[in-house]
Parts: structure tokens; C-alpha cells; sequence
């Protein structure tokens, strides 16, 4: 992405065709976002309360999806393409309201 926000020049080739791939390394940084943003079995008790957190969580997840699933090109639907759309829903409900914290497991709840 260049600084006004434009993906085009990485996704134009020095042809004018474009490109059927994301930019580099779009897919390790995704991962590493959503490792960080993660919420473990140890932070559960922390974290379980904020929405915003968890929708994060989930929209990294969406992101690491749609870069593994195919490239940006792709015309098709993909199981990537489903996982990251129900996980992007999953997180909009969650900054909706319309999602909770289930409770944790461990105590019955």
C-alpha cells in the first residue's frame, strides 16, 4: 500500500496485467496479528468482558482466512473466502452487542 492508501502499484505488474497474489509477506504479518490478538486460556478471565476485543480476535482471524484462502484476483468462492465472511459477521455481532461472553467452561457457567 503506498501512503495515500492505493494498492496498485503492488498489484500492477510492470505490464499492466495484475497480479494474482497479495503483497508480500501480507500473510505472515496477518498471523502474527492474530497471535497477538488472541485471547488464550489464560487471558480469558481478563478480556472476556470486551466486545471490541474479541471482535478484533475475530477479525484477524477473517483476515489470516482471506489471505490463505486465494489470491485477491480469484473470481470463485473459496472455504477461505466462507470462514473469513462467517468470522467477519461473528465479529460485527460481537461490536453489536449481539454476542456475550458465554462464560468460561471451566466453572459451569
Amino acid at each position: 500500500m503506498d501512503r495515500a492508501g492505493n494498492w496498485a502499484e503492488n498489484q500492477i505488474s510492470e505490464g499492466g496485467e495484475v497480479r494474482n497474489r497479495w503483497p508480500e509477506q501480507s500473510l505472515e504479518q496477518a498471523q502474527n496479528l492474530h497471535r497477538l490478538l488472541a485471547i488464550g486460556d489464560r487471558d480469558w478471565h481478563a478480556h472476556k468482558g470486551q466486545p471490541a476485543r474479541r471482535a478484533a480476535e475475530q477479525l484477524a482471524g477473517a483476515l489470516v482466512q482471506l489471505l490463505g484462502a486465494d489470491g485477491p484476483a480469484a473470481n470463485r468462492s473459496s472455504e477461505g473466502r466462507r470462514q473469513a465472511m462467517a468470522l467477519t459477521a461473528n465479529a460485527l455481532a460481537w461490536l453489536e452487542g449481539e454476542l456475550r461472553d458465554p462464560g468460561c467452561p471451566d466453572h459451569g457457567r
